[in-house]
């Protein structure tokens, strides 16, 4: 932790608290978010309002960059949309919490990035781990999601299946495409895959083509699983309740998926600047 870490503004704190902690009013489900977005310490006591806001007001003491904290703990809320009364209560939410951030001279901004008046320029977050290609970066980040799932199967899942999203958008930004309109895992990977040169039917090898058709498929489960199981998601009357190995498989098949598609990724810009064509 750095000692000149800068604690965030306490009406932020307070607004962001009061809509967060009565949005995700359920205890375990905040508790994730805050550890996911890279929280540290005992959980505060008190209701989810409370908890919301003490935490956010002592985050300065414990982590280097409380803004990026901050950015994560919002990503959620200010991008995946509810419908009905959620929506409504969180179309109002969301607007409570750009006049903080804009009174106090910041702004939220896609990808979970907290961007400053003075200088617009956002914090460090996974987007900047991604976007550097920094492997030990990204292994913390996995390291992160691990540690929940014992504790927290389905706050795991959606950690695994949010690190695939945040890199396919990283790669998208980053290779100039067109964001498709449903920024979730699998229309974002039809796009990269497409890309990078990993569909299946373009390849002749019977033997790779085996392993890209697994790679699609381990995509579609890992979005499917979170989606049905992940704590990101409201489970229906049949709700799938996962086991930590579950959890476990999906995390490290995410990681193993990352850490391949980073390689592609960093052999293809190699080969185009060698001049040897652009397939992945």
């Amino acid at each position: 932790m750095s000692p000149t870490a800068k604690p965030l503004p306490i009406p932020v704190c307070s607004v962001v608290g009061d809509v967060l902690g009565g949005f995700f009013y359920h205890h375990k489900t905040l508790e994730a978010l805050f550890y996911q977005a890279g929280a540290v310490g005992e959980v505060p006591p008190g209701n989810c309002v409370v908890k919301c806001q003490t935490w956010l007001k002592r985050m300065h003491t414990e982590v280097d960059d409380p803004t990026a904290v901050l950015g994560k703990v919002l990503e959620e809320f200010m991008e995946a949309d509810r419908s009905g009364y959620y929506g409504a209560s969180q179309a109002a939410g969301r607007k409570r919490i750009a006049g903080i951030l804009g009174k106090c001279g910041l702004s939220y901004r896609a990808g979970g990035q907290i961007f400053g008046a003075g200088n617009a320029l956002p914090t460090k977050s996974l987007k900047d781990v991604l976007t550097n290609r920094d492997m030990v970066g990204v292994d913390k980040e996995f390291e992160r999601a691990l540690a929940n799932v014992d504790t927290d199967s389905p706050a795991a899942i959606t950690a695994a299946c949010s690190i695939l999203e945040s890199l396919f958008r990283v790669y998208i930004d980053d290779n100039v495409l067109d964001m498709p309109n449903e920024q979730s895992l699998k229309p974002l990977w039809k796009i990269v895959s497409k890309h990078l040169g990993l569909d299946p039917a373009a390849v002749e090898d019977d033997d790779l083509k085996k392993i890209l058709s697994g790679m699609h498929s381990v995509v579609d489960g890992i979005g499917s699983l979170r989606t049905h199981a992940g704590s990101a998601h409201g489970q229906g009357r049949r709700g799938y309740k996962p086991q930590a190995r579950h959890a476990r498989l999906a995390v490290h098949a995410s990681h193993t998926l990352v850490v391949f598609i980073i390689e592609t990724w960093d052999a293809r810009k190699q080969r185009a600047h060698q001049g040897q064509g652009t397939t992945g």
